[in-house]
């Protein structure tokens, strides 16, 4: 938070544009479990961990190639393009694993600014992403805190094909 704050990001618990810096997970509306998570949900998860990073920036390409395991098809575009297409909840009692969790930008990069971030929900209030050259696991309200400063996360099924 302070590194933020130094970078004038946050003001008052507040980002500078008008979002929650820290985000917490509100009681009763919690996202789904991995366990309560059908068996395609539960694959695609499992999809995802095998799935390496395809290179530095290249959030969307790796949830897309992490899907396309799948083998229920091919889903393309950058994460601000996946964000505007396919994630139409906030409410985080709509957060199913596998659904995508996306930002149409964020502050930390020039790629960022341009074309947002993407990851998957694995359940139990966790997030997968490749941020850098890496595939992190990320807590979820950190994820939501540290993506949200811009555009208010938002997260839906990557090309509407439901998976529960």
């Amino acid at each position: 938070m302070a590194q933020l704050e130094r970078r004038g990001l946050v003001c008052d618990g507040v980002s500078k544009w008008g979002q929650p810096a820290l985000r917490s997970i509100p009681v009763g509306h919690e996202p789904q479990r991995r366990m309560d998570a059908s068996a395609l949900q539960r694959r695609f998860v499992a999809c995802a961990h095998g799935t390496p990073s395809p290179g530095s920036d290249l959030c969307a390409s790796w949830v897309e190639q992490s899907f396309s395991r799948l083998g229920l098809g091919v889903v393309l575009g950058d994460a601000a393009q996946l964000y505007n297409s396919y994630c139409p909840h906030t409410d985080l009692a709509q957060l199913k694993v596998g659904m995508i969790v996306a930002t149409g930008r964020h502050p930390y990069s020039t790629a960022g600014l341009r074309h947002g971030h993407v990851g998957i929900y694995l359940g139990d209030e966790q997030v997968m992403d490749c941020a850098g050259n890496e595939v992190r696991v990320v807590d979820l309200s950190l994820w939501l805190s540290a993506y949200g400063l811009m555009d208010e996360p938002r997260w839906g099924w990557l090309g509407s094909i439901g998976l529960s």
